[in-house]
């Protein structure tokens, strides 16, 4: 009686970006076209204004669909304002920060790939890479900073709160609170799938409605609330606090020397870096930087 070997696990990649990030986002579709295994999908998710703009990278790789195909029926987007409305719910609109989040759960929930890794146009690539790299025990695991949270982190704390009141969960004041922020992320679409569907039998509504009425919302502390506290008596998911990839989050900018210093960081187990496209970092340092770090690369 011959053994089969396991299928390979199925990774897919989405990215939400708009006409700024532009330049920012061709570099990570390059990245991820050097890097990833062959066959990858990579689905970059943007505006429909900027279709047009962004289509050039499908001949880089990517697929390029507009945020109408991904965003649930019943949302309509205000013309030239970065908001939408809810048909069920019209008041509060939604922001464009939280239309953002809804687009990316729907996506990953809708994907058919074992995991989906949620990157940010201002992450870049900068080794080879495979699902592989972020799995603990063969598992999608649940990425948690312990006691990274505290009241210095104010909205950290408001996102948790909110994440709480969308799962029925009680509240739970106690700090140092872990952090479940991560540039890339990578999630499991079941428990995607699992979270958004507690979202909607506490909300007696469908969840978009439910995220998009919020002020503060997060969708990875919603995914790190659920996972860790939401799930009910199963396995709990493996934890790591290694994405393999140093991020510089502040909104300063950095200069070469800065820059450098940064990346000097980056070590043979890491697999790509987040400088943040808020920090104003010049484009032509920061390419340079980071071409110098990938050309390491084998």
């Amino acid at each position: 009686m011959s053994v089969q070997a396991a299928a390979p696990r199925r990774m897919e990649i989405i990215t939400p970006s708009y006409a700024p990030d532009r330049e920012l986002c061709g570099d990570l579709v390059r990245s991820v076209r050097r890097f990833a295994p062959i066959g990858t999908r990579h689905t970059v998710v943007v505006p429909p204004s900027d279709l047009t703009l962004f289509r050039p990278l499908e001949a880089e790789g990517a697929t390029v669909i507009a945020t109408r195909d991904i965003m649930p029926r019943g949302f309509v987007r205000l013309p030239r304002m970065n908001m939408w409305l809810s048909v069920r719910a019209p008041w509060p609109p939604v922001r464009g920060w939280i239309a953002q989040q809804i687009v990316k759960l729907q996506a990953v929930a809708a994907s058919t790939a074992d995991a989906v890794l949620v990157v940010d146009s201002d992450v870049e690539f900068v080794r080879p890479f495979a699902l592989s790299d972020f799995l603990v025990d063969g598992r999608v695991p649940l990425y948690r900073l312990d006691g990274a949270v505290t009241d210095h982190l104010p909205r950290h704390l408001l996102w948790d709160r909110a994440a709480r009141e969308l799962l029925g969960l009680a509240p739970d004041a106690a700090q140092p609170r872990p952090d479940y922020i991560c540039w890339p992320c990578v999630w499991d679409p079941a428990v995607v799938r699992a979270a958004l569907a507690r979202v909607q039998r506490v909300a007696g509504t469908a969840w978009p409605v439910a995220v998009g009425r919020r002020l503060h919302f997060s969708e990875m502390v919603l995914y790190g609330v659920f996972a860790e506290y939401g799930r009910g008596p199963v396995e709990p998911l493996p934890v790591t606090a290694d994405m393999h990839c140093p991020s510089f989050s502040d909104e300063r900018a950095l200069d070469r020397v800065a820059l450098d210093r940064f990346l000097a960081d980056v070590s043979d187990d890491d697999v790509a870096v987040m400088i943040s496209a808020k920090s104003g970092t010049d484009l032509a340092v920061r390419r340079e930087a980071i071409r110098r770090v990938a050309s390491a690369a084998p």
